[in-house]
């Protein structure tokens, strides 16, 4: 069979072959994740991007491919390695960056922190229907002024007989306006430590009085999935809603450690497919007569991108090994973080910048992943964050309290 110019460019764009070390189930993860990103999400994805709308109409082929949960062992999720987890989010942003920040919320923060902070009987109770995606998944801890320093959240939770009232702001919540099951962290009143609660919809798809989601508009990256500004007015929440493995925000922070790590698979995937786009583009683009590949600048703009893409994959490949190992450390995570976010706009800046006018068009697709990467760089701790707790690490010194 003839190798296209596209088979060609994802051969290169795995330039140290680090693929071939997969298990045959991670090939196999990978394989299923990409059909489906190139059948099924590409076709459509610009159209929902360009409107700001959600492609809901996904979710029931996605929920087939056995995906949700990633990690988890049980309750229906596929307990797979942290290698084969990096690459659904790496096969799904080099599609398309909304899809996989929905699955991101959904399977890695929601999930996670149920698996992770729930009892038995509360995992029992959310994660099934989650991993069918039968229900949809929030996790609410940013506010308005409580991002980067997330740990000193204003929400407040109090004790009233066997219910928990709750007041407070949440915003940039992905899927906080639709979620039937969002996780939203609050301080206690009593003790002041910090809280997991599950906010439910009813029967009638109907949240508890007091909860007041309004949709963030105006955005220029990840267009295609929506965040909610969530106004908290004496919700009251059954006794039964805490989670109760959440004492302080500790136990927050051992669910974001879990989870950043797709963050940085994510920028892998944005900067693979930015990578392909612009060499694909090079060797079909004709100016004075000849292709653009066949000058020295763009070979030597297109010897950059590979090489700092195959520094990310390296990054990645190692911080999956040692998260596997239960050897990776706070700082190393942040780091890899940090390290892929800055290396991936990059590489999207290039492309888009190689394309000329032509990189603005959706039709070409990387002006999205440039955008979309502008959201990874801030997501899940900025690179200023992740810089000052490898910093930390370095020094012994904390440069933030």
């Amino acid at each position: 069979m003839m190798t296209t110019t596209a088979d060609h460019q994802t051969a290169i764009s795995d330039y140290f072959r680090l693929d071939e070390d997969l298990t045959p189930e991670e090939i196999g993860i990978r394989d299923k994740v990409r059909e489906f990103a190139e059948q099924r999400v590409l076709p459509v994805i610009n159209a929902y991007w360009e409107r700001a709308e959600f492609p809901a109409e996904l979710l029931p082929p996605l929920a087939e491919l056995g995906i949700i949960g990633t990690t988890i062992q049980g309750y229906g999720c596929p307990g797979m390695s942290r290698k084969a987890a990096g690459m659904v989010a790496r096969e799904m942003a080099r599609a398309d960056g909304s899809l996989n920040t929905f699955l991101g919320i959904h399977s890695n923060l929601c999930m996670g922190a149920l698996n992770i902070l729930g009892s038995a009987e509360q995992r029992e109770r959310w994660l099934p229907a989650l991993a069918r995606i039968e229900k949809t998944g929030a996790f609410a801890l940013t506010e308005p002024d409580h991002g980067s320093d997330s740990v000193a959240l204003e929400t407040q939770a109090r004790r009233d007989g066997d219910q928990w009232v709750i007041n407070g702001h949440k915003r940039w919540i992905g899927n906080g306006h639709v979620a039937d099951v969002i996780v939203l962290f609050a301080r206690n009143t009593e003790d002041g430590n910090v809280n997991a609660f599950v906010v439910e919809k009813d029967d009638d798809g109907r949240y508890p009085a007091g909860y007041s989601p309004t949709v963030i508009t105006g955005k220029v990256g990840k267009r295609a999935i929506l965040q909610a500004d969530i106004v908290i007015e004496e919700m009251r929440l059954p006794a039964s809603s805490r989670l109760e493995g959440c004492h302080s925000f500790r136990d927050v922070s051992r669910v974001l450690q879990a989870t950043r790590g797709g963050a940085a698979w994510e920028a892998v995937g944005h900067a693979m497919a930015a990578f392909e786009i612009a060499a694909d583009y090079a060797q079909t683009r004709i100016q004075f007569g000849k292709p653009i590949a066949s000058y020295q600048l763009v070979q030597s703009r297109l010897a950059n991108m590979l090489s700092e893409l195959t520094t990310m994959q390296l990054l990645c490949t190692r911080m999956a090994e040692l998260a596997d190992r239960g050897q990776l450390t706070v700082a190393q995570a942040s780091m890899v973080k940090m390290a892929t976010a800055q290396k991936g706009k990059w590489i999207c800046n290039e492309a888009r910048d190689l394309l000329g006018g032509n990189g603005l068009l959706l039709e070409n697709h990387v002006i999205r992943h440039m955008t979309d990467m502008e959201v990874v760089s801030t997501y899940e701790g900025t690179d200023s964050m992740q810089a000052l707790i490898v910093g930390r690490d370095i020094t012994g010194i904390s440069a933030f309290n």
